[in-house]
This record gives C-alpha cells, sequence and structure tokens, in this order.
C-alpha cells in the first residue's frame, strides 16, 4: 500500500458518507507507528488508568488533605481544596507517590471505545473508504459496514495488542482489512493518551486487503 492512503470518502458515526478528504492523514498500515509529529508531553498521573502508590510501603493506599465546603443546592460537603502533601494510610508515613497504570483497566477501556466507533457511537472520530473499496459500490459499502460493526473475532494474532483496533473479514469472496489509529484532536500527531476520549480523535481505516 501507498504511503499516503486516499480518504476519498469519510463518514463520522452516524452520518452518511461525503465526499471530503481528510487533511494530511497518512495511513499507519502497519501496527508499528509512523511519524505524524511528536506525541505531545503527558504526566504519567494524567492517564487513564493512573492511581498512585506509596513511596515508602508501596501500597495504594495515597491520602491527601482536603478542604471541603458545605453546599446549600446539593445539601452536602463539596471539595474545596486539595493540599499538596501525600500521606498513606497503611504505613502512616508522609509519602511521595509513585505513579503506576492498572493496564488491565486501560485496555478495557481502549476496547470499549474502540468497539464504539466501529459500531457507529463514538465521539472525535472519523471513518475512511479507501479508493478500491469505495469502487465496489454503494450496496458493497453498505455490507461492509455492517460486517465491521458486528466484527468480534478478537483473538491472537488477529489482535496481537488486545484493543479491539485491527481486523479482518470476507464479504463476497473479497478478503477486506479495517483497523483504528489513534490522533490528537487536530490531527496533527498521535494521540498523547488513546484511552481518554477527549484527547484522541480515532481514525477507523476500511480497505480491500490488496490495497494494505
Amino acid at each position: 500500500m501507498s504511503d499516503t492512503l486516499r480518504a476519498d470518502q469519510i463518514f463520522r458515526p452516524g452520518i452518511a458518507f461525503r465526499g471530503v478528504r481528510l487533511k494530511s492523514v497518512q495511513a499507519a498500515t502497519q501496527r508499528k507507528e509512523i511519524s505524524l509529529g511528536h506525541i505531545a508531553d503527558i504526566e504519567i498521573a494524567d492517564l487513564v488508568g493512573a492511581y498512585p502508590t506509596c513511596g515508602q510501603c508501596g501500597t495504594a493506599n495515597v491520602v491527601r488533605d482536603a478542604w471541603a465546603s458545605w453546599s446549600l443546592l446539593t445539601r452536602d460537603w463539596s471539595l474545596k481544596a486539595v493540599f499538596d502533601s501525600f500521606a498513606c494510610d497503611a504505613c502512616g508515613e508522609e509519602t511521595t507517590p509513585v505513579w503506576k497504570i492498572d493496564k488491565a483497566f486501560r485496555l478495557k477501556r481502549i476496547q470499549r471505545l474502540n468497539d464504539a466507533l466501529r459500531q457507529g457511537q463514538g465521539e472525535h472520530a472519523s471513518v475512511v473508504v479507501t479508493a478500491g473499496l469505495q469502487h465496489r459500490g454503494e450496496d458493497f459499502l453498505a455490507k461492509t459496514h455492517q460486517a465491521v460493526a458486528a466484527f468480534d473475532c478478537f483473538s491472537g494474532d488477529k489482535d496481537p495488542h488486545g484493543e479491539h483496533d485491527f481486523g479482518a473479514l470476507t464479504i463476497e469472496g473479497e478478503k477486506l482489512f479495517w483497523k483504528i489509529d489513534y490522533f490528537d484532536r487536530m490531527l496533527t500527531a498521535h494521540s498523547p493518551d488513546k484511552a481518554n476520549p477527549q484527547l484522541t480523535h480515532r481514525v477507523l481505516t476500511i480497505m480491500l486487503a490488496s490495497e494494505y
């Protein structure tokens, strides 16, 4: 497949196909990332699935002092300010937290977001159809869209990263691939956190296997 994928037709979830080009987006046809700009700096604490552990004993019982104020509207205490220092409820020591990632939680979030995109429910997302697939006609495109939305054969080499972001299927004897790539909201670089839909624009590309 050529370095640049022609986005002859794009549709956003829930919207019919439109003859628009996806600006300046090259096709990442391999699992390894391509150079579309640097990933924006992001602290590990800001990643989806991040949680603090005690720098002394390693447990996840890290707490912080805070102020709360009474709300007449909700008739409850609401958080007003959080202080800078950290402590551990397990060992009772002040601590500098060590941030870790709940990989299972993060993976489930990515899977759900990718499945939602395929099923027409994603936000900040586009679907790109290659020229070869477009030339097969509207009926074939409709069948393809339905098949991609219903796809659930995720196992082994068909989903090597477990993120539900790649699939192969056959329609009317024609083998097709679909894949999902993760960009920032401006479509100029990789997403800083693909598990965060507010920081990510997902691009679902559907193609004939011969175009890969």
